[in-house]
């Protein structure tokens, strides 16, 4: 969910707000200084939690009247003033105001504005502490199916490469160095297999984020008849958090959502990597949709791949959140501190550009365009065929040890001659080994080597037709 367009009064407005407008006030002889109310203040950027925070009141709201802690009148007031509340948010008329200092305050401000005593006796049984720990896990619940959605996208898309170009033959490599021919298929459904273990992490993490803190109070529970079960089957958790002290510090969650953030762009780095390599005219492997490209502001030639090069440093930035979410809770003693506040920012940031990246590298991916004849011109240039070789000498009764001798000798043969394995004359091969057969050039071949590797995980075009129909039934496509 997007933040709503706000509309914060100026700085002399935001003065002229009396102490008792705090929530927390009859405590104190003078009003918190201007400096120190924008310092504290978090409504900057938890104005997006504003349709959860809602939604999770109103589940409050109505426990409290099955528990008759509010009348009927009570709960239909304030069903009544949050539904007011929330169109002004999403039409952008909700006045926010940093003297309340968060999201939860400017709304209960303006629920008794609304309604009056019912808005005030809605905080009963809670504290902004369970409030906020609820909040912000009912909106990465949201996220993280979105961004498992945005990841099926990207997955399906890879697939689709993959069926389309099972036959269309490329090196593989080990250490940037040509290794063996594989179809680049094959290849795309390796990042398919990567980002399907993103998306095991990501749904086993929403299992630890979708337990309600809500009831924990401050710290220590209520004293209050309350029934958490009720607010949690409302609000779609599927457990509540056990301990109060630990629902209202923990933000493990935030952690753990941001960790597998960072592996999932890890692998998005990896991919950029690839198709940067891809594009420059050394390899020319692939052609990427100029919606996706930008040119050169004096170089008018350059078509530059700035997406995948972008998403390869936003990577570090997500990373980034992670190193700051471990530093901010690892000093912290029992139970909510202040310091908790910063977690917002961070995971804020990591959700908004992996959710956004995903969109455009489902639609990049899908559009990319392979370029075979480059690909192929590669895979003969690097001697791909060698271990071949070596397995057809083993295969006729040679030790591996002793083949791999003979193919080496072969392979610098062919390398002072300029040629390729599979052009030198049969005579010359068999000088290296008697055992080699008038077969042997079938197994030099792009297509007899890729074909060889006919078993599940291996890079045969029939294979790979096979794990990509596996992939997308997996995915329900």
């Amino acid at each position: 969910m997007s933040s709503a367009p706000s509309k914060t009064p100026t700085a002399a407005a935001q003065s002229s707000l009396h102490q008792k407008d705090q929530a927390w006030s009859g405590r104190f002889s003078e009003p918190v200084s201007e400096l120190v109310q924008r310092y504290t203040a978090s409504v900057q950027f938890d104005q997006r939690l504003a349709e959860v925070d809602i939604q999770g009141s109103l589940a409050h709201a109505a426990m409290l009247q099955r528990a008759g802690l509010l009348s009927d009148q009570d709960l239909a007031d304030i069903q009544r003033g949050m539904e007011t509340i929330l169109s002004e948010i999403r039409a952008g008329q909700f006045q926010w105001s940093v003297a309340l200092e968060d999201v939860h305050l400017n709304i209960e401000r303006r629920l008794t504005e609304l309604v009056g005593d019912a808005g005030k006796r809605l905080h009963t049984a809670r504290s902004r502490n369970d409030q906020v720990a609820t909040d912000i896990r009912l909106w990465l619940r949201g996220e993280i199916d979105l961004i498992l959605d945005l990841l099926r996208n990207l997955r399906l898309a890879l697939i689709g490469q993959a069926e389309a170009n099972a036959d269309v033959l490329m090196p593989g490599f080990t250490h940037l160095q040509v290794a063996q021919p594989i179809s680049f298929g094959h290849h795309m459904l390796a990042y398919e297999a990567m980002f399907g273990r993103d998306a095991e992490r990501l749904i086993d993490a929403r299992r630890r984020v979708n337990r309600l803190p809500l009831g924990a109070a401050a710290l220590a529970g209520t004293s209050y008849p309350i029934d958490r079960a009720f607010v949690a089957e409302q609000l779609g958790f599927e457990g509540i958090c056990e301990n109060s002290l630990d629902a209202v510090s923990d933000r493990d969650f935030a952690i753990e959502f941001t960790a597998a953030a960072s592996v999932l762009m890890m692998h998005i780095s990896r991919l950029s990597e690839e198709l940067i390599l891809w594009m420059t005219s050394r390899y020319g492997f692939i052609r990427l949709p100029d919606r996706f490209c930008t040119g050169s502001s004096i170089m008018p030639q350059k078509k530059n791949p700035d997406v995948p090069e972008l998403a390869r440093g936003k990577t570090g930035r997500v990373y980034g959140h992670l190193m700051g979410l471990l530093t901010l809770m690892k000093g912290q003693p029992l139970a909510y501190n202040k310091d908790n506040q910063e977690d917002k920012e961070p995971l804020f940031d990591a959700v908004d550009t992996v959710r956004d990246t995903l969109r455009v590298f489902g639609e990049m991916v899908a559009g990319m365009e392979p370029q075979p004849e480059a690909m192929r011109r590669a895979a003969l240039e690097g001697y791909a065929t060698a271990t071949d070789l070596a397995d057809h000498l083993v295969k006729k009764g040679l030790p591996f040890r002793d083949a791999h001798e003979a193919v080496a000798l072969a392979v610098r043969a062919a390398v002072d001659a300029g040629v390729g394995l599979e052009d030198l004359p049969l005579s010359q091969l068999q000088s290296f080994s008697p055992l080699v057969g008038e077969d042997v050039f079938e197994v030099l071949q792009l297509e007899g080597s890729v074909a060889s590797r006919n078993h599940p995980g291996g890079t045969a075009p029939t294979q790979v037709r096979q794990a990509a129909a596996r992939a997308r039934a997996r995915l329900g496509g």
